[in-house]
């Protein structure tokens, strides 16, 4: 059986087809859900946003870790501990 590719707490971005507005955004997984026909899907949240979306498997990819800024590091590392506080509670 496919397992998903990425996990609870993982920060993500969407890809370009799937590019809701002009700024890029980290996201954080917050909820791994069943596929969509063939398709994993995933619920994300926003760094600055209330609610989640529901995104399918080739709609995000994954962010370097390498690549992150100090800044970025602790925004993923505080919505890493919510997602993971938020997991819990659902």
């Amino acid at each position: 059986m496919t397992k998903h590719i990425y996990s609870i707490g993982q920060s993500v971005t969407l890809g370009a087809g799937a590019r809701i507005n002009s700024n890029p955004t980290v996201y954080t997984v917050t909820g791994l859900l069943p596929p969509l026909g063939v398709e994993f899907q995933y619920r994300i949240r926003g760094e600055c946003e209330a609610h989640e979306r529901v995104v399918v498997e080739h709609a995000i990819k994954a962010l370097e870790p390498t690549k992150m800024s100090a800044a970025e590091q602790s925004q993923f590392t505080h919505a890493s501990e919510r997602a993971r506080v938020f997991a819990k509670l659902s």
